[in-house]
């Protein structure tokens, strides 16, 4: 396949989603890595194939005490240059590819190889300064290619059909849309039906949540879409991630952020929210999945114009 927005920065992990001396499998533009993080916080990744005989890299086993991952076909160890170990000594050159990667603030970029095009997003950085890190929902790979994905994140007028049901949505208004190059900002407003106690009982999101839920949207093309709202115990920063493992298959991940609430709440909701990140990436995943071939749309929706945007950023590239 022709890779997907080569020398585009693409979020392929948070720290929190590999443990310590395991050895985690991802896929990007139909590449395997096998990418490990030791007890020191240092992450590495290479090329997941073995280069003695191919077998999965991802397979084996780390070796805490040299930072090794280990074949699991012939126990061949290789460090995170790619450099083999025979014994106690490495050689000089690596022969297995490693992959570069870029870590901040616990988030795990890479441009696979190419020259990159965008910075790594600024958006990351401000939600960081200013929110306290929630934790990881909602790891799957959809089957589905990246551009349909990408545009059901930028396609606001889905929310009040896919989500209907999550969070009692009874209609969407978008009132400002802004675009600067790769980056666009939509202001909306969701309007909420009343919830019965026991739906709230059921599911504990709709307690925090207004009947106006007045909210912004950042988006960091082509993997980021930031959600910031304001809520009776705090301020939520939901960061939606996308890339494209092969040509139909697309990674998502949401990375869950938090301020100004207390303890006390943090730890009656964050559960809560976390599951509804979930739910909200399953119903996604439903809606894409489910599609139909595309074909010449025979209806215009208000405000189109947000998703038209990504996709004439994506056919630019």
């Amino acid at each position: 396949m022709e890779p997907i927005l080569p020398g585009a920065p693409w979020l392929i992990a948070h720290k929190s989603m590999l443990g310590v001396n395991k050895p985690n499998k991802i896929t990007l533009n139909e590449q395997d890595y096998v990418i490990w993080q030791n007890q020191k916080g240092e992450v590495f990744a290479l090329d997941n194939i073995c280069p003695h005989m191919q077998a999965p890299l991802s397979n084996g086993w780390v070796c805490q005490e040299k930072d090794t991952i280990t074949c699991p076909f012939h126990a061949l160890e290789f460090d995170g240059q790619g450099r083999l170990y025979q014994g106690d000594k490495k050689d000089i050159q690596p022969i297995a590819k490693s992959l570069e990667l870029v870590v901040n603030n616990d988030c795990i970029w890479t441009y696979a190889g190419f020259e990159p095009k965008l910075p790594i997003p600024d958006l990351h950085q401000i939600i960081v300064d200013e929110y306290e890190f929630i934790g990881v929902a909602g790891e799957k790979s959809i089957q589905g290619d990246f551009l349909s994905n990408l545009m059901v994140n930028y396609d606001y007028n889905h929310q009040n059909g896919t989500h209907k049901e999550l969070f009692k949505i009874t209609s969407c208004n978008v009132s400002s849309f802004e675009e600067k190059g790769y980056y666009a900002t939509v202001k909306q407003d969701l309007m909420r039906a009343n919830n019965t106690l026991g739906e709230i009982v059921k599911n504990p999101i709709l307690g925090i949540f207004p009947k106006i839920l007045s909210n912004t949207l950042e988006y960091a093309f082509p993997s980021t879409t930031a959600f910031f709202a304001k809520t009776p115990i705090g301020d939520i920063a939901q960061i939606h991630i996308l890339y494209p493992e092969t040509e139909k298959r697309t990674k998502t991940f949401i990375l869950m952020y938090a301020k100004n609430i207390n303890h006390l709440m943090k730890f009656l909701f964050k559960n809560s929210v976390l599951q509804a990140a979930a739910t909200v990436i399953e119903q996604d995943t439903g809606a894409v999945e489910n599609l139909y071939p595309r074909q010449k749309s025979k209806i215009r929706l208000p405000n189109e114009e947000i998703m038209f945007y990504a996709e004439k950023l994506y056919s630019d590239w």
